[in-house]
């Protein structure tokens, strides 16, 4: 199985989303509808250890998610992790609504090969029961998710060795669009149907759109916010840590913002619009009700007014923290500061409450 992906077991999970650049770990609880932030750390990782979401090294992941939950002052053993949607495949199949889960597990595996590009002994594999089919009584809707097992154990040894139990493994695509919930705050008043979640992290930028809810479409870039920081370096001569200094400290000269940053707001609208593009050319929809910009540069000094601008559309910052109450042991600030790079982790954090 695909770690539980599935599973709806009720017990204490961290949320813990290791990305390129770092690992952060999220806890909530809940009482009734409303959450709590428990805790919440977040440390970097070395170079290479993470590249292009594959785990290079494994010791230096494990390294950072022991210092990120020593930090976190969690007490919390058990975690959920991601994997991300470009290294999954997720398929609808019809099986017939009279199979036990256990005929039905059987069915699917038996026949896996049918939807899998990969020899079944290479996969990680789960599935869950959506709902009867359209226009037949005697099917069900099957949502079916594969993973090469190397990329789950990758992540599950990284967490395992830095002492944590892992209970489950979920697909980053699935944790944005259990999050986005969590954004209601931010959009009362408002009941958009289509909405794209652009996440632009330090080297990939991802889009979900969610129809009604529900992620019906993800495309990944390899672009993201470490641009910025080395077009600092190249404008300024500055060494990596002192551009991201800057580019954090606002200490940079006066022509900053027209001759860095302003190019920066531009190519990361060009991307989004191009993979708009992709999508409204793949689907039957032809526009967005509402842009969510999350990730490490969705903070970025006028991003969103530009993209709002540029695309005719309208636009928030994800705060999926807005409507929470937050433990005296989290740091308020740097939580609202990291707020909209924390959809995944927030997703993944939920997932206590299946």
């Amino acid at each position: 199985m695909l770690a539980g992906l599935f599973n709806k077991k009720n017990k204490p999970l961290l949320g813990i989303d290791i990305s390129s650049t770092s690992v952060k770990v999220l806890e909530l609880s809940r009482a009734g509808h409303s959450y709590r932030v428990e805790s919440y750390a977040s440390e970097p990782l070395p170079a290479n250890a993470v590249v292009e979401q594959s785990i290079n090294n494994e010791e230096a992941v494990a390294e950072a998610v022991r210092r990120a939950v020593t930090r976190s002052r969690t007490t919390a053993k058990a975690a959920v992790l991601a994997v991300a949607g470009s290294s999954v495949i997720t398929k609808i199949v019809q099986m017939s609504a009279d199979l036990s889960d256990d005929e039905m597990d059987y069915q699917i595996r038996a026949e896996a090969d049918q939807y899998i590009p990969y020899p079944i002994e290479e996969v990680a594999l789960d599935w869950e029961i959506i709902g009867p089919t359209e226009n037949n009584k005697d099917t069900v809707d099957v949502l079916l998710a594969a993973c090469r097992s190397e990329t789950v154990e990758r992540r599950k040894d990284s967490a395992e060795i830095a002492g944590l139990e892992v209970a489950k493994v979920d697909v980053e695509a699935f944790c944005t669009e259990r999050a986005y919930e969590l954004l209601a705050g931010q959009i009362e008043g408002v009941n958009p149907e289509v909405v794209a979640i652009l996440d632009v992290g330090s080297t990939m930028t991802t889009m979900n759109i969610l129809h009604r809810g529900a992620s019906i479409y993800t495309r990944e870039q390899l672009f993201g916010g470490r641009q910025l920081t080395e077009d600092i370096m190249r404008r300024y001569g500055l060494s990596y840590d002192e551009a991201e200094r800057a580019k954090q400290d606002a200490s940079l000269p006066d022509d900053y913002e027209a001759a860095v940053l302003d190019p920066f707001r531009r190519a990361v609208v060009q991307q989004l619009s191009r993979s708009l593009q992709f999508f409204y050319s793949s689907s039957k929809f032809n526009d967005v009700d509402l842009i969510v910009l999350a990730g490490g540069a969705a903070m970025v000094k006028g991003l969103d007014d530009m993209v709002s601008d540029v695309l005719d559309t309208p636009v928030i910052i994800a705060n999926p923290f807005v409507s929470m109450t937050i433990s005296q042991k989290v740091n308020a600030s740097l939580l609202a500061e990291n707020a909209p790079s924390l959809m995944i982790a927030a997703g993944l954090a939920m997932r206590s409450f299946d």
